[in-house]
């Protein structure tokens, strides 16, 4: 309501001021002012206004706006001269919106040259009977020279506010069109993280109901052994790791629901895939305050890849990178096709991977980093992305490299796995 209102309140304003900035051009007898333009563009541009009351209001408060400072400006004052002399503004106002309204303008906005054409068809007859009762309350006289002026003033009015308007529009889009590319990058992100746990997810649920079995199975060789209270311990856990992969099985089942419901390209060309990478790690790195510089490489033409997998490998090597460098450094990618086989390193020349570190770094549990308060990070990043990797007939491995201060890890992948769909 109280943007309805403002908006109201902004025509009231703005189309009076707008209508003294103006000139006469043929010898004083037709007006042209930028009133016109100002409220053709407030139609277009608010929605939240209906066209009927605000050709009234606009109206009414060019006229009192005119009366006003024609008083002001002569000696004697004759309200019934100066009514008189401007009514005749307010049915122009009054049949500019009716016919705004009767032609549907707002929803042609996809098509902008009818919006222009109907502006200068509803700009003419507006002017039509404006003049018309001029011609009946001051004799104004109406010659061939009127009609083409009216017109070419009409065209000019016209096709200058739907320029303007258009403008407002593209900029308006673009910026919708980046709110929706943020979006999509970070659904994207999340979706890419979440590919990860779904995968370790299935795993988990895979080995639970291993454990069924092989609980199950201890609990029959216990009771057939007389064991009774070991064979009920038995079949309790039997049961108790069926509940748990039975939730992961919803779990799963929710996840995978959630990440169909979004409106994502399943496959992406490489170098957008990266530039999605780049763009969210340069967040994540100011986030850090630090400061990252990033070199690409991408080498050859590659086919389109499947965009979750491929993203959430990279981003995973990449958003690690980011945490290992201290405050200052570089991030360098490079992507190839070998032999049916796309080859990707990530590269950071962060402090390193200690010698004793290294055989360590794909084990379940293993990790350097600490937070603040001492405590270790769950170290499941490469053991996930390791795991991921081979399942889809990859590999990930630490490069070996003579400088100190440089990390680097290639990740092979069948091009096959990343490209079949379905």
């Amino acid at each position: 309501m109280r943007e309805k209102l403002a908006a109201y309140l902004f025509l009231l304003i703005a189309v009076p001021i707008a209508g003294e900035l103006k000139f006469y051009p043929i010898d004083g007898d037709i007006r042209v002012s930028l009133g016109t333009p100002v409220f053709f563009f407030i139609l277009l541009f608010s929605r939240k206004i209906q066209p009927l009351l605000a050709g009234l209001l606009a109206g009414t408060a060019v006229v009192f706006f005119r009366i006003f400072l024609y008083g002001i400006q002569v000696d004697s004052f004759q309200l019934l001269d100066a009514v008189t002399l401007y009514f005749p503004v307010f049915f122009y106002y009054l049949i500019f919106a009716l016919l705004f309204y009767l032609f549907n303008v707002n929803t042609w906005h996809d098509q902008p040259f009818f919006i222009g054409l109907f502006g200068v068809v509803i700009e003419f007859i507006a002017s039509m009977v404006e003049i018309t009762f001029r011609y009946f309350s001051s004799h104004m006289p109406i010659t061939v020279t009127t009609f083409l002026m009216i017109g070419g003033i009409a065209i000019i009015r016209s096709f200058f506010v739907l320029g303007f308007f258009n403008i407002l529009i593209l900029r308006e889009t673009r910026l919708a069109e980046e709110q929706q590319r943020m979006r999509n990058e970070q659904i994207l992100l999340l979706i890419s993280n979440l590919y990860v746990e779904m995968f370790q997810l299935k795993k988990s649920t895979k080995n639970a109901e291993e454990l069924t079995s092989d609980c199950y199975g201890l609990y029959r060789d216990l009771k057939g052994l007389q064991n009774h209270n070991q064979a009920q311990t038995a079949l309790k856990i039997a049961g108790q790791m069926h509940e748990i992969k039975k939730d992961n099985q919803r779990i799963y089942a929710g996840l995978s629901k959630l990440m169909v419901k979004e409106n994502l390209c399943d496959f992406m060309d490489m170098n957008e895939i990266i530039e999605v990478i780049i763009t969210a790690n340069k967040r994540y790195g100011e986030m850090l305050e630090k400061s990252i510089e990033y070199n690409v490489n991408i080498v050859g033409e590659h086919p389109y890849y499947r965009t979750v997998i491929l993203f959430s490998l990279i981003n995973n090597l990449v958003s690690n990178a980011v945490e290992a460098i201290n405050e200052k450094g570089l991030v360098e990618l490079t992507v190839s096709q070998i032999d049916e086989m796309t080859h990707i390193i990530v590269s950071d020349n962060g402090p390193g991977i200690s010698a004793k570190n290294k055989p360590f770094i794909f084990e379940p549990g293993f990790t350097t980093k600490f937070d603040q308060t001492g405590i270790a990070s769950n170290g499941i990043g490469l053991s996930y992305i390791k795991n991921v990797i081979e399942n889809i007939g990859g590999e990930l491995k630490l490069l070996e490299t003579e400088k100190i201060n440089r990390t680097s890890f290639e990740i092979l992948l069948p091009v096959a796995s990343l490209t079949e769909r379905g």
